[in-house]
């Protein structure tokens, strides 16, 4: 497989400001070996880190597709939400844009019957648009907005997460930690005020601007749809 045009470059890392930590006061000495200078009060993170730990990540998530196993990924930041849906369409896999489900991989019994819920709630809506005034139907569809709004990326999965990806650990701390109890393997983004232990797989880089948060976790599409084929 031709992984050289799916590994992300050093050069590409400072390009999209991956190395910019945030201040030194909101560092956690766990990312030290990470983070190698300090300028101005700002931590910087090792480029080659980056882009040495992002196969890391990738092989697993293009393994899982070729063996059909489930490996969402998860990134509710306003700043990234749509960059998470569209990469995550592109790789056929499923994904939590806007808020994580909580007890998904701790309460599997319960959330599995979610997309039913879905399918019965749209059905409902459907019929009463057809069957009463328009003020009932708006009722019905404000209504089934809320169910609708959140489990869409994660509707069609049929079992645990096999691995999961993260993008920013303050943020999705829930789907971590829900993922970590039973043992799920994760991977995610680990900024310079992150707790890398958290994770199987730490990517070093900066979790805040739309530039690293896109390029990243876009890097292993290709790989994922050529496992998948």
């Amino acid at each position: 497989m031709g992984t050289k045009y799916w590994n992300i470059r050093s050069e590409e890392t400072t390009e999209a400001g991956a190395h910019f930590g945030h201040q030194a006061r909101r560092w956690n000495p766990k990312m030290a070996p990470h983070t190698p200078t300090e300028r101005k009060g700002i931590h910087t993170i090792d480029p080659t880190q980056t882009a040495r730990s992002s196969p890391e990540a990738r092989d697993p998530a293009a393994g899982a597709a070729g063996t059909g196993k489930q490996f969402p990924i998860a990134g509710t930041k306003y700043q990234t939400a749509d960059v998470i849906r569209s990469a995550a369409i592109r790789a056929q896999r499923h994904y939590a844009n806007e808020k994580w489900l909580g007890g998904m991989p701790t309460n599997w019994s319960t959330m599995e019957t979610r997309p039913q819920r879905l399918e019965d709630s749209e059905g409902k809506a459907a019929r009463l648009h057809h069957g009463y005034p328009d003020r009932s139907a708006a009722t019905s569809g404000r209504q089934s907005a809320q169910p609708r709004r959140y489990p869409v990326g994660t509707r069609y999965m049929k079992g645990l997460p096999d691995i999961a990806t993260t993008v920013d650990q303050r943020e999705e701390l829930t789907a971590i930690r829900e993922c970590t109890a039973p043992g799920i393997p994760t991977t995610r983004l680990a900024d310079t005020d992150c707790d890398p232990d958290m994770t199987d797989i730490p990517i070093p880089a900066n979790d805040d601007p739309r530039a690293p948060t896109r390029r990243i976790p876009n890097k292993p599409t290709p790989a994922i749809r050529e496992g998948r084929h």
